[in-house]
């Protein structure tokens, strides 16, 4: 009796429609747009050539063909609730920083249902609103004549909260509150004075006000003579002050590998108890 020949029957999807259960791959692009079949057919290669195509960005495939490996991270998620005839509705509303380290800075805003996939549809918007943003080196104190920093005063308003951004000379680092921190850093810029007015507790609002004081630099036109005597750059140089993306920690922020805080294992070390003379909850019975 022969033994059955090997099954080459491909392997079933599982309930998420994917191999092994995960979620099924995307379907292939096809553009709807004058940028995208510009993109698509290889005529545009970079993403300042798109922008100074003056056409309209609405796809967020285009971002990725021409900004591969870009840089996430989620700035709010704040749950929203509206009373209706039939009790409480929630929702979530999420606010995401998408960057390349050089040059290149989106903010976008989604609310929906659920987390996850109001996240990535923030992303998808925060990759509409990617500009490019001008660096240099603008501050009397540094000489250095590297593109580290913003290259003038510039200011950006929404709501009550007003953001005032200066150059820094090298070293300083960013002088900016924890909301601005990420804009600024996923723009390519290292060092920068940050000044706020105004009711900075709404996150919102504070990290808006941020991205559109980098609009607001974007969209100045600098004479050829200033350009070269402040070092100041439109969009790449080659080099992004971020990691890989791969190389990036895929655990939550702040927290060991183990999903505790703590460090590795995921438990804090045992120590003193609190009175300073038992053993802590962690540490091993003291023998008598």
């Amino acid at each position: 009796m022969s033994a059955a020949a090997p099954s080459t029957a491909p392997p079933t999807s599982g309930p998420g429609g994917g191999r092994f259960g995960g979620p099924p791959p995307p379907p292939p692009w096809v553009p709807k747009t004058e940028l995208g079949r510009r993109v698509h057919s290889g005529d545009i290669t970079s993403m300042s050539d798109a922008l100074h195509t003056g056409l309209p960005l609405r796809e967020a495939q285009i971002v990725d063909a021409l900004l591969p490996g870009l840089h996430d991270e989620v700035l709010d998620v704040n749950m929203v609730q509206r009373m209706t005839d039939s009790g409480r509705r929630f929702k979530f509303a999420v606010t995401v920083v998408v960057g390349n380290g050089d040059g290149f800075v989106g903010l976008g805003r989604a609310k929906g249902k659920e987390v996850g996939p109001t996240i990535r549809r923030a992303i998808d918007r925060a990759k509409l609103e990617i500009v490019e943003v001008l660096r240099g080196c603008g501050s009397w104190e540094c000489g250095c004549g590297r593109s580290h920093t913003v290259p003038f005063q510039v200011h950006g308003r929404v709501g009550s909260v007003v953001v005032t951004f200066k150059p820094a000379p090298r070293g300083v680092g960013l002088a900016v509150g924890d909301v601005a921190k990420p804009i600024l850093r996923f723009a390519g810029i290292t060092d920068a004075w940050g000044y706020t007015d105004g009711h900075t507790k709404t996150t919102v609002n504070y990290a808006q006000a941020a991205f559109r004081t980098l609009v607001a630099l974007s969209e100045l036109k600098v004479l050829p003579a200033d350009s070269a005597r402040l070092k100041i750059v439109r969009g790449p140089i080659g080099t992004s002050i971020l990691p890989p993306k791969e190389d990036t920690p895929g655990g939550p922020r702040g927290r060991g590998p183990g999903g505790r805080r703590g460090g590795p294992g995921g438990r804090r070390p045992g120590g003193p108890g609190r009175g300073g003379g038992g053993p802590g909850r962690g540490a091993p019975p003291r023998r008598t």
